[in-house]
Formats: structure tokens, sequence, C-alpha cells
């Protein structure tokens, strides 16, 4: 009892998993039992449970995932054989609860980790943001493991074993020196490909582009899928099967704008991707610090982030309010008086705590993309 009151509800979780996976290190006649970890994020109510139950081919109907949910899958691999176990996590409320992705992100979780990026097609304007958003954390909790790991006990053998080093692509993979691999394997899923198909061909180029580029930045395998669809569905499992359990993920590939993307890992090159779609925008007027960078703001231009969105309503707000204030200011104060209220938006009488708070938040940010676009970007050479 002191146990129970003592840890936390994630601590008894951890332990529990963790007696289980000691319990199915080896099965009844000594075989080995293979254990992989996938952990699925993005976008919310983007679909991350329901491709998950036809993943498993388990029939009941996807509840809305509270926080960080765990489950697990089994395969045999043959007859008379222990099943290969894979953990699997899912990670809920999109953005909002980024912390908790540090939870599933242990020293030995990470040896046979991977991650699953599901993005809704159908809500472009958030796209950018929440694959930003969750894939910094992750990548930097999972260096952060992997660095813990480097200095914990070293020189010791069992330890090295233990904690490989992070990801590391063939030589002859395309681009390898241009792009910046995820440290785990990565799935990029772009569900509700049917409600896609019905928007603007120019629209659609401006997604599918972007997708590819970003799935061969982090050196990920990308699928555009749907739950409506079962021929889509198939080949989604097999890529998810390949992470789960180390199964052929086949050899399908389709980059025609027609059709659904299947772009495994290694199967593309930027060359194919070709450049940004930049529209009538001087691409050399921006000033991007890297082609990552580049690809962002260009999308941007044609579907603005959410938060972008609200802060520019918040900045109209704010402005509006400022010139309230400066016409009370001059029917109410001598002349001497306006020239010392040198910002009358910072005048407590009229704050207005969330517009203010993200007003000043958007200062700091602006002050630091000044400071970045004061480095001339100038080495970048794409190919049309």
């Amino acid at each position: 009892m002191a146990k129970m009151s003592s840890d936390t509800l994630w601590e008894l979780a951890a332990a529990e998993v963790q007696r289980q996976q000691s319990e199915a290190g080896e099965g009844p006649g000594g075989e080995t039992v293979c254990e992989r970890s996938v952990f699925l994020i993005g976008s919310k109510a983007g679909g991350k449970t329901s491709i998950l139950l036809r993943c498993l081919e388990r029939d009941e109907p996807p509840k809305p995932t509270l926080a960080l949910e765990y489950t697990f899958g089994r395969r045999a691999k043959g007859h008379n054989t222990p099943k290969d176990i894979a953990h699997l996590w899912e990670l809920g409320g999109g953005t909002f609860l980024s912390d908790l992705i540090q939870i599933p992100i242990t020293p030995d979780s990470i040896r046979s980790l991977s991650f699953v990026l599901v993005l809704d097609l159908s809500k472009p304007n958030a796209l950018w943001g929440t694959m930003e958003k969750l894939l910094n954390v992750a990548q930097a909790h999972v260096e952060k493991v992997f660095s813990e790991a480097q200095k914990s006990k070293p020189g010791g053998k069992r330890q090295k074993a233990a904690h490989p080093a992070a990801r590391v692509l063939p030589q002859d993979y395309p681009d390898r020196e241009l792009i910046s691999p995820f440290p785990v394997p990565l799935l990029i899923i772009g569900s509700k490909y049917d409600l896609f198909q019905d928007f603007d061909s120019d629209e659609k180029k401006v997604i599918r582009k972007t997708l590819r580029f970003l799935a061969h930045y982090y050196a990920a395998s990308l699928i555009f899928t749907s739950i409506k669809s079962e021929s889509l569905m198939s080949k989604t499992k097999s890529f998810f099967s390949h992470l789960a359990f180390g199964l052929d993920r086949g050899k399908t590939v389709s980059c025609d704008s027609s059709k659904p993307l299947i772009i495994p890992a290694g199967s593309d090159s930027f060359s194919q991707i070709g450049s940004p779609p930049s529209a009538d925008i001087d691409i050399t007027s921006l000033h991007a610090k890297n082609p990552k960078d580049l690809w962002k703001k260009l999308y941007e231009r044609v579907f603005p982030s959410e938060v972008a969105a609200h802060f520019s309503i918040s900045a109209h707000i704010q402005e509006q309010k400022c010139f309230q204030h400066m016409g009370t200011i001059l029917f109410s104060q001598s002349h001497s008086e306006q020239r010392e209220l040198k910002d009358p938006a910072k005048d407590p009488q009229y704050s207005e705590p969330q517009i203010d708070a993200m007003r000043a938040q958007k200062d700091q940010e602006l002050e630091q993309y000044k400071r970045n676009a004061a480095k001339s970007w100038k080495e970048l050479q794409l190919e049309a």
C-alpha cells in the first residue's frame, strides 16, 4: 500500500510494462522474443486510433485518445513459436500534450523505437505546425536519452550494446549529405485522403510536394491513406507492420500526382521532388535560414498557420485598441502628456491579458527573426 501512495500512475504503469517485458523475454523453448516500440503522434482527431485499430485488425469502434494511451500487439513468427511483441503508444490532443512524448522514450525502448506521425490532409493550415512541434519535441527527447545512455557507465561493453548509436543511413542514401535524418525510423501518414481529393489542384500540389520534401528531409517513409479505402489501409498496414514486427513493407512506390503517395524511405530525392511550389513569389526575396525554412515560408504563404491567423486577428484588435486609446488621450491630456506616452497599447488601464501576452511573444519572435534575416542566405541552389 505504501508503494501505491508514493508512486505516480506513470511509474506504476512503467514498472508493470517492464515486468511484462522481462517475463516475455524468452519463449517456453528458450527462443528469443523480439520486442519493438511504436509511438503514434499527430493531428488532433486525425485518425490515429482508427488507423492503429485497422493495422492491428481489431474490430472495435475507435474512442478519443485521452492524453497518452498504451496497448500492444503480438505476431507469431511461425507454428509453435513465441509471438513477437509490439509496444504501442498513442498521444492524443495533437500538440497540446506534447510534453508527454518523453514518457515512452526510455533507455530500454529506444533500442527498437520508431515513430508514426499522422497528419490530417483535410486541415492543411495546421499541418506544418503540428509536424514541426511534435517532431522537434520527439527528436529532443530521443537525442537526450541517447546522450545520457552514452555518458552512463563509460567503457562498459554491456552499456554500449544496450544503447546503440543513433540511426545511421547507408552511404548510397539519396542526398545523404543534404538531409537531416530523424534519429529513429519515422513513418509519415497523410490521413483522410478521401477529403483531400476534393481540394483545388494547385493546393493539392503544394501539400504533396511539401510532404515529399519533409519525408525525404527526415529520411522517413510517406503514405497517403483513408480508412474508407481497403486498398490504402492494406498498404498502410504493411508500413506499420514493418515498424512493429519487422515484416517486409512491400516494394510499391507511387509518386504519381493523380494517385495517393506511397514512398518508402530512400525512394525519393530532391531532384525528383523539384523546387518548392513558389507560384508568383520571388524566392530570392525570402530570407530563409535553410531549405526547410524556405519550404515552410512558401507553404505558409498558401496555408497560413492557425497561430499566425490568430495573431493577425489579435494584432488587429490591438491596433484598434491603440487608436481608440490615442483618441481618448487627445481629448483628455495635454500635448506634453501625449509625447510622454510612447506606447498606448501598454497602458494597464486598457490591458487585455491574452492579447497582450501574445503581442509580447510575437514581438520577441519578430526581433529574433530580424536577427536571423540579417544573415543573407545565398548557398541554396534549387533544380527545377
